[in-house]
């Protein structure tokens, strides 16, 4: 069988990163056979400068707005955002099949080898059926007032179905039920979908802006605004008194495994709650469009301190100027200097893949995996740059 020979200056393995010895060997379709030493790997070495790394993992993309790129102005904050996805979503459908299809295209070139992504609608099956990248397809649920919940998750199950026709194991195709946003999912259709979460890695919409918690503690604030505009009776909603977070995340207890995106304004008691309640949650950051949106950083070195699990999303290009895990990495890098650039990449890669349960394949060059195999190119001294670049080689 042929072997494919990659050497560069240093090879990072998903955990660590190693020096300049070191050859990653593949067969000829990418399945990762070892790591040698160069005096063990003999002849035909592909030789490269940069970093070696497994593909990116994007854990949180809404592949179904590309259409949106630039047409909702930066630093609106969370609730304009909204209210304005939900009133300009509505294109023609060529349009909207175009973009997603440059959108996955530019994502494969980035590096980025699956994808977390958020569907609350068929739109982007006919793309995800050609098996260019792996996806765990979100099928979204939304339905503040109790009396449509039965209709949402009716129409929910409706879009479940098609993403399970194109259900493909060997390129990891995973579907399943995920809510929206503690503001966006009454009671009702929390206890419709819960069911649904048992075996399943489940996402949500966290904490995105400190208006979430006004909401849930006092029945105040900016949300009560966009209810207000989208005319909403919120006669129903009882404050819990506690944070967002406090209040939900116990409904979530079934599930195999939680990615809370965003968390924007998640406090130390909050990441401290989560801990006690469960073992397997990951913490998605997704910076540039905390910068496009509200221009509020994550506390990234709070679930640091924490020894909470890291992953990394691009959000959707309605809300982002590109969908790039390394553009990401970018700006971690430039708002928190400090954090090692392997660790960095672990986020971007085995923790990803570990969120969407996909590490048996994906994330790591260990034997059997086919993670896919990038170039991280102008690194300076052991940090990401401006001008960094990422190659994709498998």
């Amino acid at each position: 069988m042929p072997y494919q020979k990659f050497q560069a200056t240093q090879l990072f393995t998903g955990t660590e990163l190693l020096g300049p010895e070191k050859v990653l060997i593949t067969d000829e379709k990418g399945t990762i056979e070892t790591i040698l030493d160069e005096k063990e790997a003999g002849e035909n070495i592909r030789q490269l400068n940069g970093i070696l790394s497994p593909g990116f993992i994007n854990c949180h993309c809404h592949l179904e707005l590309s259409h949106l790129r630039g047409r909702i102005p930066e630093k609106t904050g969370l609730v304009d955002f909204v209210f304005k996805i939900v009133n300009e979503r509505h294109f023609p459908e060529a349009e909207i099949l175009d973009a997603i299809s440059i959108a996955e295209e530019e994502m494969l070139t980035n590096g980025i080898v699956a994808v977390g992504d958020i569907c609350n609608n068929t739109l982007t099956v006919s793309q995800k059926a050609k098996q260019k990248l792996a996806y765990y397809n979100f099928i979204e649920l939304t339905g503040w007032l109790p009396s449509v919940s039965q209709m949402r998750f009716e129409r929910s199950l409706a879009v479940y179905q098609s993403f399970e026709e194109i259900k493909n194991e060997k390129l990891r195709i995973k579907n399943g039920l995920s809510p929206h946003a503690p503001y966006s999912v009454s009671n009702e259709l929390w206890e419709l979908i819960t069911p649904y979460f048992a075996g399943n890695t489940v996402t949500i919409h966290n904490q995105e802006t400190a208006f979430e918690d006004t909401l849930f503690t006092q029945k105040e604030g900016d949300f009560m605004r966009m209810y207000r505009l989208m005319n909403m009776d919120t006669d129903f909603f009882t404050p819990t008194g506690k944070s967002s977070l406090q209040s939900y995340f116990p409904k979530m207890a079934s599930a195999a495994k939680q990615i809370l995106v965003h968390n924007t304004f998640t406090s130390e008691e909050d990441v401290l709650f989560v801990n006690r309640q469960s073992s397997d949650v990951s913490w998605c950051v997704c910076i540039n469009a905390n910068q496009y949106i509200e221009q509020a950083l994550p506390p990234i070195d709070l679930f640091r301190k924490h020894q909470g699990r890291l992953v990394v999303g691009t959000d959707s290009l309605a809300s982002n100027w590109s969908l790039s895990i390394l553009d990401e990495l970018k700006t971690i890098t430039r708002h928190f200097p400090h954090i090692p650039l392997a660790e960095l990449l672990q986020w971007s890669t085995r923790n990803g893949a570990q969120a969407l349960q996909m590490d048996d394949r994906l994330g790591s060059f260990e034997k059997g995996k086919q993670p896919g195999v990038v170039l991280l190119s102008q690194i300076e001294n052991g940090r990401l740059t401006a001008s960094s670049m990422v190659g994709r080689l498998l």
